[in-house]
């Protein structure tokens, strides 16, 4: 029997596009505050291509259709700061302040057990938690970042690469000038790969001279590459500045020519107004790392002046060995909160403030918003769908709410990046859980006869 010829012929006038998701709520994040309710997504070539009533994708063909009437559809959120593989250390050394968790623990095991296997199966472990919470970027800075680069587009992520750069020697280069050129090969590598871009990652003003920053900012200059360094994470990183260069770590950065709109300061607890005045002045961008910060006692970033400020934030997690999780949406809360009680105002900063510091902001301060932060047409497909039908979501009064004040990243149940599912239904469709778990645990003895 063949088919109506009619219907073939109708069929094949509609508009082909690759996956429509009607979602029950649709957060474009612009305009602020905005939710369409009852909306779709068609997504074509990895892009956005359509958003409109979900009554009206009728006129498309599509391969796929997600129908998610009970979910709030997103962009995808914006780790803006992780060191991925130090997954495999959570929970190893905790209640410890910074510069003896670093010296006494942290940079002696990575002496012994850091390799490419190492950061192989402690980037897989990160990722495997970030998609199941919700991100699908993240910014990442560690060594033998070429594996992570790797890691990431064998999972389907976007990853930013920070390659790290110091003084003394690693595991993995020996010399500032080795950092630079393995760190650029991986840059040369991965040009033509959309999911990966990459910057320069200076560990610290602490870790690295001047004349080495000072090489990095020409050679990123002249490349017209970004920069991500810790900044001002303690009070002490700040006085022993004082002490060595008679000037605040900011201010040094400032001279050489490293502070600008495409630098990304990590930290940043301890800033007084000539610093957010300077941060406002040159475009910088902040990432905030709230619960890091807070685990190690090494200070509050004052969000809401440098917003007031005009300053862009994103949010990051920083390593799981810090914090210990690497879940975004408990992240952005804990900024709030944090944002909150350090300024002794309770309308200081809102959940739907908090979503475009996990989205919008993020991108921008990764210098990514061109791509990915909102939904719009032109956009890529980086989307996350969050179930809001779960009884601990109800009562429904406020989707922003919800999603910040009690959705735990566990109610996210499908991920999309570049247009490419990523999740289904809590599923991971790229990662072998299990296979996983047998790696992680053979790590898990192996460092746990390591005396601390």
């Amino acid at each position: 029997m063949f088919g109506d010829p009619i219907l073939s012929e109708i069929t094949n006038k509609k508009e082909r596009v690759d996956s429509i998701i009607n979602a029950g709520w649709l957060i474009p994040i612009l305009p602020h505050k905005k939710i369409l309710a009852g909306h779709s997504v068609a997504i074509t070539d990895g892009k956005i291509s359509h958003i409109m009533p979900k009554e009206k994708m009728l006129e498309f063909v599509s391969k796929e259709v997600f129908d998610l009437p009970n979910h709030a559809l997103l962009p995808g959120l914006i780790n803006c700061h992780n060191h991925a593989a130090m997954s495999l250390l959570r929970g190893l050394a905790d209640d410890m302040a910074l510069q003896p968790w670093l010296e006494n623990i942290i940079w002696p095991i990575e002496k012994k057990y850091v390799s490419e296997e190492f950061v192989r199966d402690g980037t897989e472990l990160a990722i495997a938690e970030m998609l199941l919470s919700g991100t699908t970027t993240f910014s990442d800075m560690y060594f033998f970042p070429e594996t992570v680069a790797e890691v990431a587009v064998a999972n389907g992520i976007r990853c930013q690469i920070s390659f790290p750069i110091l003084d003394f020697p690693s595991n993995w280069a020996e010399s500032p000038d080795e950092y630079i050129s393995k760190g650029l090969a991986i840059r040369d590598k991965f040009k033509h790969v959309n999911l990966i871009s990459t910057i320069f990652g200076p560990h610290s003003t602490y870790s690295l001279n001047e004349n080495n920053l000072s090489t990095i900012s020409t050679i990123a200059s002249e490349l017209d590459i970004g920069i991500q360094i810790h900044l001002h994470e303690t009070n002490q990183e700040v006085l022993d500045g004082l002490a060595k260069r008679g000037e605040r770590p900011i201010e040094t950065l400032f001279k050489l020519g490293l502070l600008g709109p495409k630098t990304q300061c990590v930290h940043m607890t301890n800033l007084n107004d000539e610093d957010i005045e300077l941060l406002s002045r040159t475009g910088a961008q902040v990432i905030h790392c709230p619960e890091s910060n807070m685990k190690l006692a090494s200070g509050i970033c004052p969000i809401s002046k440098l917003l007031e400020a005009g300053v862009n934030v994103g949010v990051g997690t920083d390593g799981a060995a810090s914090n210990n999780d690497l879940n975004l949406f408990g992240e952005l809360k804990s900024a709030i909160l944090l944002g909150k009680i350090n300024s002794m105002d309770a309308t200081a900063l809102t959940a739907s403030e908090a979503l475009t510091l996990g989205t919008l902001s993020g991108a921008k301060a990764l210098g990514m918003d061109k791509n990915i932060g909102t939904i719009e047409v032109g956009k890529l497909g980086d989307l996350i769908a969050v179930d809001l039908h779960q009884i601990e979501m109800q009562p429904l009064h406020d989707v922003f709410s919800q999603l910040i004040y009690v959705n735990n990243g566990s109610h996210v149940t499908h991920s999309w990046i570049q247009g490419e599912q990523i999740m289904r239904e809590r599923q991971l469709l790229k990662i072998d859980q299990d296979n996983l778990r047998r790696r992680i645990l053979n790590w898990q003895k192996k460092l746990s006869i390591n005396e601390l």
